[in-house]
Order: C-alpha cells, then sequence, then structure tokens
C-alpha cells in the first residue's frame, strides 16, 4: 500500500509539473543536458527499444533512424507533451501510460532499454531496472543517463540534507545509490562515464544471467 502512496504522490507531481517542465529545465537543457543526450543516437540499437520515462518527449530529437522505439510514462500529461513533440517532429512511435515498476511487456521483448534522469523519481527504483532486465533481450543493453548521490563525504551529506527540499519541489531524489541499485537489479556494467564530477553519468550496462536483489 506504501509504493502505491508513494506512485500516486509522484505521479500526481509530474502531472502538475509537466506544463511548464520544459521550462523549468530549459537553462541546463541547452548547456549541459542536450549535449549529454547525443549518446543516445549512437548507442540506441534495434530493431527495437523501449524508453522508460520519457516524460516531455526530450530524447526523441536523439533517436536514430531505422529503429522501433516504444515510450512509457506514468504522467499523462507528460505524455501528451510528448505526444505533440513527436508530431511535431513527424516521428511515428507508440506511447503508452504505464508504470515502469509493472511493465506490460512479455520478457525479452527489446533490443535496448534506455533512461534518462527518471530513475531519481521512480518509488522502487531496484523494481523499475529489474523490470527493465526482464524485458530486455538476453544479449541487450541498457542505457542510462542519471544523476547521483556524490561519493565525496562533505557532497553527500549536503545532498542528504537537500534531498527531502528538492523531492517536494521536484519529484527528483538527488541521494540515490544508482550505481548500487543497478547491480542489485542485476545488470553488469559495461561502461560508465563521468559527466558531471561523479554527479551525473552516463552508464552502459548488460543483463546478468541471475538476479540478487539484496536489502539496502
Amino acid at each position: 500500500m506504501a509504493k502505491d502512496t508513494d506512485m500516486n504522490r509522484t505521479q500526481k507531481r509530474y502531472d502538475r509539473l509537466a506544463p511548464f517542465y520544459d521550462l523549468f529545465e530549459a537553462l541546463m537543457e541547452s548547456w549541459r543536458f542536450a549535449l549529454w543526450r547525443v549518446r543516445l543516437k549512437e548507442n540506441i540499437r534495434g530493431p527495437r527499444a523501449l524508453e522508460a520515462g520519457i516524460g516531455t518527449g526530450k530524447n526523441i530529437n536523439f533517436y536514430p533512424e531505422g529503429v522501433d522505439i516504444t515510450g512509457i510514462d506514468f504522467s499523462s500529461r507528460m505524455l501528451q507533451r510528448a505526444r505533440k513533440r513527436a508530431k511535431k517532429m513527424r516521428h511515428t512511435m507508440d506511447l503508452m501510460k504505464m508504470d515502469v515498476q509493472k511493465l506490460r511487456f512479455p520478457d525479452h521483448s527489446f533490443d535496448t532499454v534506455f533512461a534518462t534522469f527518471v530513475f531519481c523519481s521512480v518509488p522502487d527504483p531496484v523494481q523499475g531496472l529489474m523490470e527493465l532486465r526482464r524485458v530486455c533481450k538476453p544479449d541487450g543493453r541498457l542505457l542510462l543517463l542519471e544523476h547521483m548521490r556524490p561519493e565525496n563525504p562533505f557532497l553527500a551529506r549536503l545532498f542528504d540534507f537537500l534531498a527531502p527540499l528538492v523531492v517536494r519541489i521536484t519529484g527528483a531524489n538527488i541521494n540515490r545509490k544508482t550505481m548500487e541499485n543497478i547491480h542489485r537489479a542485476g545488470w553488469q556494467i559495461e561502461n560508465e562515464e563521468h559527466l558531471s564530477g561523479d554527479i551525473v553519468r552516463w552508464i552502459v550496462a548488460r543483463p546478468q544471467r541471475s538476479i540478487r536483489r539484496d536489502a539496502p
């Protein structure tokens, strides 16, 4: 019940943010985010790919040609904006309202699964990453662009202190130990690149053959 409550709260928060979400991130998008998203075009492989947490569709401009991409999000209003963006860019794709923690796709459906700045807001990030692993083909890949808790002790404590306020305002947990969550969800890191110190990272991972989810 608690997890459902967390999900409902997060969903309502992003529905509320949707109309001005792009404006809210415009400065960071033009300064850094768009430059980092370019990696998607070079790394998404098909024939089928899944974007988890497509939001307002900021990644659509960086999709490679010739790949059938499905986008999901738990926010109806975010999806509305993604549909408008896809139509404006004349990009045909499937967009579905769906919770990454409970994907409605068969096992091994996609060659690539990817997300950008999403697992800071998923109530149970390990469960979401496990679901992506389930629907990813055994020889497929996970692509992530994520911010997370820094390793510097001083900065880590600062992020822990600020996290409750930031979550309330934006829905993002700035102190998630995302690398640990990826391992716990059954992924093997193939490439990890630090983009802004160790706070923002580009991650490429492969499914492990067996999954072990330990308690945090």
